[in-house]
């Protein structure tokens, strides 16, 4: 084995002399770009990552510049070659090949769509998905964000935090309001997270958007812990919440001990 391999496996830390700092807020850049805010200004930018205009403007122009992103003049938006960057990440993650035909089978099932998601900072990223054979599925690809504290599959990775850093996540967050069945209150939110912790599940009901209702079981791995949240998205007119509730969280947790058996194979 290499030194410098060696080195890495041997540090509990990365030191603070290894630590790249314009390389870590070039990707607090791409971060503040979403499903809900896909283009923003220079001066929206620096205001949600906390950077200057000026600093903002050179890792806006090189992302532009190296093809990850694009400009009209005024506004900036990614470009889909930055997905590069989280396939590959993606693509090394066996779980997602265990998961899927479990996913595929589940949705086929319950006939709505399913999502798999793991937590990122303040936001979850969708990692897997399966789709129903009906006409109109939730269109939420791989790879895109929604914030933690109004979704299911959040409050189901809050939920499998330490108390120390799920009181550290309150401390940073600001909950926007995305509609008004969107809970906002830091003191509820953690309520919210508590009952979720004791009950195993989240149902969430058109926080994010109106008409879209979810409902989120964790996936455990080998020893138990929680790697990512199992989801299922439902339009709001098509499945009623006692159904949610009842049908499709039955099929999902069993969905859930089926991805944790064939994690133990």
């Amino acid at each position: 084995m290499a030194a410098n391999e060696t080195a890495l496996e041997d540090d509990d830390e990365i030191r603070d002399r290894d630590y790249v700092g314009s390389f870590a807020r070039g990707l607090e850049v791409i971060k503040v770009f979403n499903r809900h805010t896909p283009r923003r200004t220079l001066s929206e930018v620096a205001e949600a990552s906390g950077m200057t205009r000026a600093t903002v403007r050179r890792f806006l122009l090189t992302l532009v510049r190296e093809g990850y992103a694009e400009t009209d003049g005024k506004y900036f938006n990614l470009k889909p070659k930055i997905l590069e960057i989280g396939f590959s990440a993606l693509s090394s993650m066996n779980i997602w090949d265990i998961a899927q035909p479990i996913m595929n089978a589940l949705s086929a099932n319950v006939q709505e769509s399913s999502f798999a998601a793991v937590l990122d900072g303040d936001s979850v990223i969708y990692v897997a998905r399966a789709t129903s054979n009906r006409i109109v599925n939730v269109g939420i690809s791989i790879g895109s964000r929604s914030p933690a504290h109004c979704v299911s599959t959040g409050r189901v990775l809050l939920a499998a935090l330490p108390d120390a850093e799920f009181h550290q996540y309150l401390e940073k967050a600001k909950l926007q309001k995305f509609t008004p069945n969107t809970v906002t209150s830091k003191v509820k939110l953690r309520e919210l997270v508590e009952e979720t912790r004791l009950r195993g599940w989240s149902i969430v009901d058109q926080e994010l958007e109106i008409s879209l209702r979810s409902i989120s079981v964790p996936i455990r791995d080998r020893d138990g812990k929680v790697v990512a949240a199992l989801n299922v998205c439902c339009p709001a007119d098509r499945v009623t919440p006692q159904d949610i509730s009842t049908r499709i969280l039955a099929s999902m947790l069993e969905a859930s001990k089926d991805i944790t058996r064939a994690l133990q194979a």
